[in-house]
C-alpha cells in the first residue's frame, strides 16, 4: 500500500499540472481576443477618422470690396451673408454625401454648383455697388472655392464605395422618373425638364426687359448645363446621385434667377409672386 502512494502522487501532481496548463491556455486565448477586439475596435476608430471629408474653403470677399455706397450698404451686406450660408450649405452636403460617387463626385456636385452660386452673388453685390459708385470688376474670380484635406475627399475626389460602383446601386432612384440608369443605363441618361418662366409672368415693363430676357436666357443655359452635366456623370453616384448632384443645385440656381427677374419687374410695376414655385425641375427617362 505504501509504495502505490508515491504512483498516485505522481499521477496526481500530473493531472493537477495539465489542468492547470490547460486553464493557463485558455486565460491565453481569451487575452488574445479581448485584445484581438480592443485593436479591432481601435481600428473601427481610425476607419471613421480617415472618412472625414474635410472642409470648403472660398476666397473672401468683403476684404476686396471698394467702399461700398450707404445706398447699397444693405444689399451687399445681405449678399456677404448669403456667401457664408451658400459655404456651410456646402460644408453640411460634403458631410452628408461622405462615400458618394465617383472620383469627380466632390467637384461636380458640390464645387461646381457651389461656385456657380458664388457668381451670382457677387455679380450682384458688384451690380449693387455700381449704381452709385464705380462697379467692382474681377469678383468672379473669387467664385471658385477648394476641399481642404480629409480623409476621404482629398484633392476634391471622393473615394467610390462599393455600394456606388455597383450598376444596380442606382436602381429606384425616387423622384428621377425611372431613371435607373444613372449607373449602368446604357448610355441614357435621360433628359431635364423645368417649367417654363416666361409663359407666367405678367406684363414685362419697358424699363426691365432687358434685364428679364437676359434671366429667362440665363434659366435656359441652366437646363442646358445640367442635361450636359447629366451626360458627363452617367454611371456615378448612389441612388439619390441626379437629386444631390443635378436636381438639387439646378433648383437653388433657378430660385435666384426667377427671384431676379421678380425684383426687375417688381421696380416699375407689381412684384409677381410664386414664381418659386417654378424652380423644381424633374427627369425624364
Amino acid at each position: 500500500m505504501s509504495r502505490a502512494l508515491p504512483k498516485y502522487n505522481k499521477r496526481r501532481i500530473a493531472v493537477i499540472g495539465g489542468a492547470a496548463a490547460l486553464a493557463l491556455t485558455g486565460a491565453v486565448v481569451v487575452n488574445s481576443a479581448l485584445a484581438g477586439e480592443e485593436k479591432s475596435e481601435s481600428g473601427g476608430t481610425n476607419a471613421q477618422t480617415l472618412a472625414s471629408p474635410g472642409t470648403i474653403s472660398c476666397p473672401d470677399v468683403a476684404s476686396r470690396l471698394p467702399a461700398i455706397p450707404a445706398t447699397a450698404k444693405a444689399e451687399v451686406d445681405r449678399n456677404l451673408t448669403l456667401l457664408n450660408t451658400q459655404i456651410a450649405e456646402a460644408n453640411k452636403r460634403l458631410v452628408d454625401t461622405v462615400g458618394q460617387g465617383g472620383p469627380n463626385f466632390v467637384n461636380n456636385a458640390i464645387l461646381g454648383p457651389l461656385k456657380d452660386k458664388r457668381v451670382s452673388t457677387v455679380n450682384r453685390i458688384a451690380t449693387a455697388i455700381g449704381r452709385t459708385a464705380a462697379k467692382p470688376q474681377g469678383l468672379e474670380a473669387l467664385a471658385p472655392c477648394a476641399l481642404n484635406g480629409g480623409g476621404v475627399n482629398t484633392g476634391g475626389a471622393a473615394t467610390p464605395t462599393a455600394a456606388a460602383s455597383q450598376p444596380a446601386g442606382n436602381n429606384g432612384n425616387a423622384g428621377n422618373a425611372g431613371n435607373t440608369g444613372n449607373a449602368g443605363n446604357a448610355g441614357a441618361a435621360g433628359t431635364i425638364s423645368c417649367p417654363d418662366v416666361a409663359s407666367r409672368l405678367p406684363a414685362i415693363p419697358a424699363t426691365a426687359k432687358a434685364e428679364v430676357d437676359r434671366n429667362l436666357t440665363l434659366l435656359n443655359t441652366q437646363i442646358a448645363e445640367a442635361n450636359k452635366r447629366l451626360v458627363d456623370t452617367v454611371g456615378q453616384g448612389g441612388p439619390n446621385f441626379v437629386n444631390n448632384a443635378i436636381l438639387g443645385p439646378l433648383k437653388d440656381k433657378r430660385v435666384s434667377t426667377v427671384n431676379r427677374i421678380a425684383t426687375a419687374i417688381g421696380r416699375t410695376a407689381a412684384k409677381p409672386q410664386g414664381l418659386e414655385a417654378l424652380a423644381p425641375c424633374t427627369l425624364n427617362k
